[in-house]
């Protein structure tokens, strides 16, 4: 209803006329629910392309993207912000800069679609039972970050410097460099959050074949580099002993440019 209710909102503003068949929607998903793999975000940003192509509606991906945030955010009451789901609008991999003045500018970030082709190996695992909310895990920071708490702030301005390296990486193929980052990904965020045990031996466990690993989201899994078929099966072979789930992900390749 969220998603339907943010749908219309739009059309309305925008005097898009849409015909008055009747419709029902149902849904599935094989995305582990809480473990930070933005299952929700991905079910909402389906609903929006169901409603785009039954109404034959065409929305800007920067602005799909706004309105699955909206859907999330307003309507749900779910605490969000825009990475997950302008990944799931425009796929493959991008570059995504949500700096102040930008977003104050044009209401969205700058986004830029990148060769996957650049990628390096990568692997996801999670535990189903490790499931936090994503409210409870960001509350508590986004407070902080509100009352200016210095190691909050300059924790935020780490991570952004970082997506920054990391691109830059990909482009001059220095992979070697990115496992470090996320790496230290990670150690920034264990300084400024509480992490559970298990979500802490996850990521250690991972780390001790020699794969990088960082949180994907709140906890409950976590995404990192390999870098040969003998480390991807020494780290399933690790992680399984601790009912740990592991995956290559197929990523899909995405279309369109920054304002398509």
């Amino acid at each position: 209803k969220a998603t339907i209710k943010k749908f219309y909102d739009y059309c309305q503003e925008n005097l898009i006329d849409l015909h008055d068949k009747n419709f029902t929607i149902r849904y599935e998903s094989d995305i582990p629910h809480g473990v930070g793999l933005a299952g929700s975000s991905a079910i909402i940003t389906a609903c929006l392309r169901a409603l785009m192509a039954f109404y034959g509606v065409s929305i800007p991906k920067y602005v799909q993207a706004n309105l699955v945030l909206a859907a999330e955010a307003g309507e749900l009451h779910i605490p969000a912000g825009l990475q997950d789901r302008v990944i799931q609008v425009y796929e493959g991999l991008v570059y995504m800069d949500f700096a102040k003045e930008i977003m104050q500018k044009q209401g969205y970030g700058y986004y830029e679609p990148m060769d996957i082709a650049l990628l390096p190996k990568l692997y996801i695992a999670y535990r189903d039972d490790l499931s936090e909310p994503t409210e409870k895990f960001h509350n508590n920071i986004r407070h902080r970050f509100d009352q200016g708490e210095p190691k909050v702030v300059n924790a935020m301005k780490f991570w952004a410097n970082l997506a920054d390296k990391v691109k830059n990486c990909l482009i001059h193929r220095e992979l070697d460099r990115i496992s470090e980052m996320l790496n230290t990904n990670f150690d920034k965020r264990r300084e400024i959050y509480k992490i559970s045990e298990e979500n802490l031996r996850m990521v250690e466990a991972a780390r001790s074949v020699g794969a990088s690993s960082k949180f994907t989201g709140s906890g409950g899994a976590i995404v990192g580099t390999y870098t040969d078929e003998r480390m991807f099966t020494e780290l399933r072979k690790k992680l399984h002993k601790l009912n740990i789930e592991v995956l290559k992900p197929k990523i899909v390749p995405g279309t369109g440019s920054t304002r398509s």
